[in-house]
């Protein structure tokens, strides 16, 4: 199933969007799971990063398309934007928030089923990626796991350590050695969860990671760590 977000203030507009998205349905057996929003406001207040495509208008009255994509995008790097825009001077920004592409009002729609096709491809190529969502600053955000360097336990939160930056969330750290154990992580110390892809170096007593931090490994951690490392790095050869 793809899920798809309609961010269109003009209600005919919207019904045409939706009407289109049925139709494809039909004439591919596709399936969507489809959500509507009048604004862009209203799409990023408390935004959770669980869809596949946006569909945004670009001229909207409280908060625009391009600003509703350029606040998306700082949490969700992989949603796909495609803009619905009456002139192609505003579709023009897009490529600054990685937009797919513009479809021109009135929405024509074979233009509008041949890029939603391209974007369902994009999509199929994904799955094999894997996602960690963190509930940050009241929002959702979506990391790509290859992404992350290190997850580091402070007090009742835990701080992720990724190539976009850091990311405060709660914990406990237990938690997300939970998600992640099966996908390449490994504790190298009660306080740390490390990438196993990230790691570039293994000394006495620390691990360097590939944005040169060195983290402690413990004598409690040690033999199980370089046990798991030596696994991934047998899963990579063969």
């Amino acid at each position: 199933m793809i899920r798809i977000a309609i961010v269109e203030d003009d209600r005919r507009d919207m019904q045409i969007l939706n009407d289109y998205l049925k139709r494809y349905e039909q004439e591919t057996s596709t399936h969507f799971k489809i959500s509507v929003f009048s604004d862009g406001l209203d799409i990023i207040t408390d935004y959770r990063a669980e869809y596949d495509i946006i569909l945004l208008d670009i001229q909207m009255k409280h908060l625009d398309g391009m600003r509703t994509a350029e606040k998306i995008r700082t949490l969700d790097e992989d949603v796909i934007f495609i803009f619905i825009t009456s002139t192609v001077q505003f579709a023009v920004q897009g490529y600054t928030v990685d937009a797919l592409g513009y479809v021109l009002k009135p929405v024509p729609y074979l233009a509008f089923s041949q890029i939603l096709g391209k974007a369902a491809r994009l999509i199929q190529k994904k799955q094999n990626k894997c996602y960690l969502t963190l509930d940050v600053d009241g929002c959702q955000m979506k990391l790509d796991t290859a992404w992350i360097y290190y997850i580091e336990s402070q007090k009742h939160d835990v701080l992720v350590h990724t190539e976009k930056g850091d990311y405060r969330t709660a914990g406990p750290l237990k938690r997300m050695e939970e998600l992640l154990m099966t996908q390449g992580f490994a504790k190298c110390h009660n306080a740390y969860l490390v990438n196993l892809r990230h790691i570039m170096a293994l000394m006495p007593g620390t691990v360097r990671l590939s944005d040169g931090t060195e983290l402690a490994v413990s004598r409690a951690r040690k033999k199980s760590f370089l046990d798991l490392f030596t696994d991934y790095v047998g899963g990579i050869q063969r």
